[in-house]
């Protein structure tokens, strides 16, 4: 990993740079849209940024709202392409615990459909309100601590 914290040995940096082969489907200054190599369905791309960002901590807030812009605009492509799509999940692994692979900031677009068999399984709780807010006090603490 700590060579891809500077974008050395990144698979992602190595596609912006044109050293690694990529099915880009769109293309502009700050980002890629591109079909994943192990796509979960046909049609399954991801939004990267072209500057090396390990985590969303590290990328500048104006790339990462382009990110999500640039994905809606891959989620209505989907829906018209003719490609099999009853619906779009977003989702971006930010840190191992979170399964990210790829240590350079990816947002996947993937196209669903009814019946394919992805999902995402966890033991779902409902906790108390006072629980909540609890935990909401230490969200709004964090976002006053560099």
């Amino acid at each position: 990993m700590a060579a891809e914290a500077s974008g050395a040995g990144c698979v992602f940096c190595d596609i912006v740079a044109g050293r690694e082969p990529a099915s880009v489907v769109y293309a502009d200054e700050t980002v890629l849209a591109l079909l994943d190599i192990q796509p979960l369905n046909t049609g399954h791309l991801m939004v990267i940024p072209r500057a090396h960002a390990a985590c969303l901590a590290d990328l500048d807030p104006a790339v990462g709202g382009h990110m999500f812009a640039v994905a809606q605009r891959m989620a209505a492509a989907l829906r018209r392409s003719g490609l099999p799509c009853d619906g779009v999940n977003l989702f971006l692994a930010d840190g191992e615990a979170a399964f990210q692979e790829v240590f350079h900031v990816h947002l996947h677009v993937i196209p669903r459909n009814t019946g394919d068999g992805f999902r995402l399984q966890a033991k779902w709780r409902r906790p108390s309100r006072a629980e909540l807010e609890s935990v909401a006090g230490h969200v709004r603490d964090g976002l006053t601590r560099p």
